[in-house]
């Protein structure tokens, strides 16, 4: 047990989550280069350099330097296992963030310094907010022209409604960044613009009135540091453990990813405050990490993470005990006992075959079709935790074959995508045409391009004048109110992938008329009611 309590203490799962662009991914990658995990970091952006990044493996990600999926990465730092789950930022695949915020115990919030809190980053902390996930706000780009620091927690605090303490404080910013001032460790690390250059040695500087300071950054920075320090300590709280971990007090760093810098500071720092694996809650009890008996769920379907082999994988959170290979689980939608002969741990798309496995660890099983997204693995216990629901789609398209010689390739792809939660599918029950649902338009793009590329199949979209999908909960199905409904609105009405019933309605205000005609039935805009 010795040895299992040790194992638990080491383990930190989080997310990285921002708007488009903050520089998430390039975060990510730096993160992986202090962890040794890779020699040389790639960046998103830049075509200069050949190496795209780690974390971005499908073709689409690195031909739009974009994240479409997330992807799951672990190294080992300083004796800690760190496991990062880097998502997406687009808001066209922000289900599949608010779902990997299910298997998370905490979150780093990437923020630009020129920017300040953008849209997305506002939707994706109040996920975290409702959950009380412990939050770090990373500053990013201080080696560009931005807002300045006081604005910026400002803008944090009143935007996402946070209580912000900065843990470091920029020396100037743009042309004149000179570098950072770590007040969780007290020292001064200097800024090169070198990002070739392994990371400067920070200098100890604990005491601020000392000359050392003037001589390293000059008199006019060191002065205004001094001036803003103590404003900010007389403004904001003292650094409390216990607040942020309980998702009241959020830490501030403001750092460069693209030139590696504060990034050390944020790491260091993150592996000495973030929670261990939390407990979760489940529909019968809540379950804790140290418990002996294996209980984990899937988050994330992906198919097709290997080209070549028609692979499906679906990642596994594990929320206690120990999960080791060969040894048979119970499914619990299914009732039935399943073995797993080589569950993978992930490096983006290096995977290694693991033989144990610990809680906070995402493991990578494969899948011939027994999972959904929301499905439970214990040891026999039945248990259910509470699944991601989907949510209603706001563009619709019909899908067609382009290849009548590939329609059985286009209904496996079809298939595969919608059950690892690209978008969703509908049957009309009128002439059985599939529509295709999903939250953003850039979906289709992704699902028409991994169709053709992993499946071999084409297709083409016609336009559908649908305002929103809502599910369908009648009081009694045999009522007259029921079928009149069904009869009225007989070429609205489709099945989603479940076999649940669908309305399809063409505005606002034909859903609104449709409501007050029909009080008896219950329209819902998620898929769990």
């Amino acid at each position: 047990m010795k040895s299992f309590q040790k194992e638990l203490k080491r383990r930190r799962t989080f997310g990285i989550i921002s708007h488009p662009d903050a520089g998430k991914t390039t975060l990510t990658e730096k993160l992986l280069l202090f962890g040794g995990a890779i020699q040389e970091a790639g960046a998103v952006k830049s075509n200069k350099i050949k190496k795209g990044a780690t974390s971005d493996f499908m073709e689409i990600e690195r031909q739009r330097g974009i994240s479409v999926a997330t992807s799951v990465l672990a190294f080992e730092y300083r004796d800690i296992k760190i496991n990062i789950l880097d998502t997406p930022g687009h808001k066209d695949f922000a289900e599949d963030t608010f779902r990997t915020l299910t298997a998370v115990d905490s979150v780093i919030v990437v923020i630009d310094v020129a920017k300040g809190v953008e849209e997305q980053t506002e939707k994706l902390v109040e996920v975290c907010r409702m959950r009380n996930i412990p939050m770090i706000v990373f500053i990013n780009k201080m080696d560009r022209e931005g807002k300045d620091a006081f604005e910026l927690l400002d803008e944090i605090e009143q935007k996402l409604n946070l209580t912000v303490t900065p843990l470091s404080y920029p020396i100037g910013m743009g042309y004149d960044f000179k570098g950072i001032y770590n007040i969780w460790e007290k020292n001064v690390n200097l800024f090169t613009g070198d990002p070739k250059k392994d990371i400067e040695d920070t200098i100890e500087i604990s005491d601020l009135t000392s000359n050392e300071l003037d001589e390293l950054i000059g008199d006019d920075a060191a002065e205004n540091l001094r001036e803003e320090l103590e404003l900010a300590q007389g403004v904001y709280p003292e650094f409390d453990k216990e607040a942020y971990l309980e998702g009241r007090l959020q830490p501030v760093f403001f750092g460069s990813a693209l030139n590696n810098f504060g990034v050390r500071e944020l790491l260091d720092c993150f592996i000495n405050i973030a929670p261990t694996p939390r407990p979760k809650e489940s529909e019968e009890r809540l379950v804790k990490p140290d418990e002996e008996k294996f209980t984990g769920f899937v988050f994330k379907i992906h198919a097709n993470m290997d080209p070549k082999h028609r692979d499906r994988l679906a990642f596994i959170k594990i929320v206690s005990g120990k999960f080791e290979r060969n040894k048979a689980y119970l499914h619990v939608r299914h009732n039935k006992n399943l073995k797993f002969s080589s569950p993978n741990a992930f490096f983006a798309e290096r995977k290694e075959i693991v033989d144990v496995s610990f809680p906070g660890d995402i493991v990578g099983l494969h899948d011939t079709g027994n999972f959904k997204i929301g499905d439970t693995l214990t040891e026999g216990e039945n248990l259910n935790y509470r699944g991601i629901p989907s949510f209603s789609p706001e563009h619709f398209r019909y899908i067609n074959n382009a290849d009548p010689m590939k329609s059985k390739q286009l209904a496996k792809g079809v298939d595969q995508l919608m059950d690892e939660g690209v978008a969703q599918l509908f049957t009309l029950e009128l002439n059985g045409r599939k529509i295709i649902g999903t939250v953003g338009a850039l979906q289709f793009e992704v699902i028409q391009y991994r169709l053709e590329h992993e499946y071999g199949a084409k297709c083409t979209y016609e336009n559908l004048n649908v305002y929103k999908a809502t599910w369908i909960e009648a009081e009694d199905e045999k009522s007259e109110e029921f079928k009149d409904f069904k009869r009225l609105k007989s070429k609205y009405l489709a099945k989603d992938k479940k076999g649940q019933l669908v309305f399809l309605a063409d505005s606002q205000f034909s859903l609104q008329m449709t409501r007050d005609k029909y009080p008896n039935i219950k329209f819902h805009f998620t898929s769990e009611f």
